[in-house]
């Protein structure tokens, strides 16, 4: 349970937090004044023969609870700007683990499930718990302002077994948590057994095995049973945490009323603290023991398993990994199994921190082949070595809506702002404020190369593949963006759509649909008939001298 408000904690967003903070403040408001509205309303109002004045008083109390429902509306409002940011984390926990899962050979069948029930269910109790224990600090803390303004007595009165209500109930919430868990894992072993028997019950009937089918049964519905007993339990010692922070206070000032009206506390005070008690801490309290012992359990043990299966281990920086190679050995690969192989018998070694660019005509299969090395798709025969850390861009760019630093950093979170300053000086990218927000619609698709770029950049992995990355770019920017990737530390592969990205590289890569022939520019030059097409298509008209530059074709 640690670990999980561990990681809530470290959720909250300072603004929106201390928004609402400061917005709890009037909403605090009609707790903090309720009891002492009412104290003078009887002691200098309606007791003092003065009924107007005992009347005004009332009235102002609507007053206050008007500038209180102020305060609450706009706690609702800021509640979103916690809520959907905590769900967005999640979102992206999720699926980068179900991706990394699926990229080593383990498919995750229950992802979509995390993704689409079980975030959802920690966003909604997450929101849910936000505003319950906001709502209790904020009443509590206005009650203990108001008792103490009407009678200092009357709070050291009520205070003490309304506190030890509440401590009760904080410390049985590590019990309560186990024993929901428990509750979870027995239902879904419950679950697993009794589909096994209802999936054969035909066979179970026809062979006349039901005692032994019903013998498999028993165990998971015994320790189902238990467990839902043992959460009985806890809901009786809740029930029990409540009636004792809750109506103790109540019984302990009415007991003690005759003896403090003796020593000269009014009759107002008492009623006064009385409705601290009856109108403030016991619906707090309530509040509080429900949301916290309800949702708060259902929200420690989703998040749990949420965190339990999407847990990503760190990525090593580039550094550390620049010595794997990717091997492709013998890999085929077509788009089902009557269609003509995409990619055939393909063999290609790239070794770390070579540069190698990828070329051939528009739908041969460069995008395939990117989606091979990185792992997004499995070969239908031979096998593809991976490197561990790699990053993909492909020629749409993905940016998601958020401030441009969470954009540039979602690969490398621990990233500094000179860390940024590097990346986009590296790049050639001006970005402005990294704390401004951005919307995808509203950028140019060359701004969005930009920002993935800088980001593939900043990121610990030692092989970017640019799959047409910056196609969008003028030649002037891409020369400097491919230049930067080509020093930064690691292993480059691109896609190339413009023949001064391929004679950049130190290797090329002709792909012809039948085969595929590697090499450098001279080489190519001499050995491939598809790589000069793809020169005279390119240049039109501007062939390659042997150095590698470009020269005019003669008349």
């Amino acid at each position: 349970m640690r670990r999980e408000l561990r990681y809530a904690l470290r959720s909250l967003r300072a603004r929106p937090t201390m928004a609402l903070v400061a917005w709890s403040v009037p909403e605090a408001l009609p707790a903090t004044l309720s009891g002492l509205v009412v104290a003078n309303a009887v002691d200098r109002g309606f007791l003092a023969g003065r009924p107007v004045v005992g009347t005004v008083w009332l009235a102002s109390l609507v007053l206050v609870s008007v500038v209180g429902s102020v305060g609450t509306r706009m706690v609702f409002l800021r509640l979103g700007e916690l809520a959907e940011p905590f769900r967005d984390e999640l979102v992206r926990r999720v699926v980068g683990g179900a991706l990394r899962n699926g990229v080593e050979g383990r498919p995750d069948h229950g992802a979509l499930a995390r993704l689409t029930r079980q975030v959802e269910i920690v966003r909604d109790t997450y929101a849910g718990l936000v505003i319950v224990i906001r709502g209790f600090v904020v009443t509590v803390v206005g009650v203990v302002v108001g008792v103490l303004s009407v009678a200092p007595a009357v709070a050291l009165l009520i205070l003490p077994p309304f506190l030890l209500g509440l401590a009760g109930f904080v410390a049985m919430l590590g019990l309560a948590a186990a024993r929901q868990r428990a509750s979870v894992l027995a239902d879904e072993r419950l679950a697993a057994a009794a589909g096994q028997v209802f999936a054969g019950v035909r066979d179970v009937v026809a062979c006349g095995t039901e005692r032994e089918s019903a013998a498999l049964v028993r165990k998971p519905i015994d320790e189902q049973a238990a467990a839902e007993r043992a959460l009985a339990g806890v809901a009786a010692l809740r029930t029990a945490c409540f009636a004792f922070g809750g109506w103790l206070p109540l019984l302990v000032l009415l007991f003690a009323g005759p003896a403090l009206v003796q020593r000269g506390l009014t009759a107002g005070a008492l009623l006064g603290g009385a409705t601290y008690v009856l109108f403030g801490l016991q619906p707090a309290l309530q509040n509080f023991v429900a949301g916290v012992g309800g949702s708060g359990l259902r929200f420690v043990i989703t998040l749990g398993r949420v965190l339990d299966a999407s847990h990503v281990p760190p990525a090593p920086r580039h550094e550390q990994d620049t010595g794997q190679r990717t091997v492709l050995r013998n890999v085929t690969f077509a788009y089902g199994p009557h269609a003509e192989p995409v990619v055939r018998d393909l063999d290609l070694t790239v070794e770390p921190g070579e540069h190698l660019a990828v070329v051939g005509p528009s739908g041969i299969g460069k995008s395939t082949l990117a989606s091979l090395i990185c792992g997004l798709r499995r070969p239908d025969q031979g096998a593809v070595q991976l490197v561990a850390d790699r990053v993909l861009i492909p020629q749409e760019a993905y940016v998601f809506t958020g401030t441009l630093r969470e954009n540039l950093t979602y690969l490398r979170p621990d990233a500094t702002t000179a860390d940024l300053d590097a990346a986009a000086a590296a790049i050639g990218a001006r970005l402005g404020d990294y704390d401004t927000e951005i919307h995808p619609r509203e950028m140019s698709a060359g701004q969005r190369q930009l920002v993935a770029l800088v980001r593939a950049y900043l990121s610990p992995a030692s092989l970017v593949v640019l799959d047409e990355a910056t196609c969008h770019l003028d030649p002037a920017a891409e020369r400097l963006a491919e230049l930067a990737f080509a020093e930064r530390p690691g292993t480059l592969i691109v896609i190339a759509h413009r023949i001064s990205s391929a004679l950049r590289a130190n290797r090329i890569l002709v792909m012809d649909g039948a085969g595929a022939v590697v090499g450098d520019h001279e080489n190519l030059l001499k050995h491939s008939p598809l790589y000069r097409d793809l020169l005279g298509h390119w240049n039109a008209g501007v062939l390659p001298a042997a150095d590698g530059r470009l020269r005019s074709q003669p008349a």
